[in-house]
């Protein structure tokens, strides 16, 4: 569910004035227009993930560039003799 207009974009305090290299935590703040051009550190909950922001991604958040989720990796089987 989207957040009421009337309310405004959440952005955290702390995202408001970031600069370039600077580590993100909160990843449900969004991007604005002054991100744009940022290489940001978004936090993954494990560790941070580079993001260089780009003008299609204002009004998204940062967790929506920053997966969580780790690639499964299939083992290939060898056959035996």
């Amino acid at each position: 569910m989207p957040r009421a207009l009337r309310k405004g974009p959440f952005c955290d305090p702390s995202t408001l004035h970031v600069q370039s290299g600077a580590m993100i935590w909160s990843r449900r703040s969004m991007i604005l227009p002054q991100h744009v051009g940022l290489s940001l550190r978004v936090h993954t909950g494990k560790s941070f993930l580079d993001l260089l922001v780009e003008e299609d991604m204002v009004g998204h958040k940062f967790g929506e560039f920053a997966s969580t989720r780790k690639k499964v990796i299939h083992k290939k089987k060898t056959k035996k003799k």
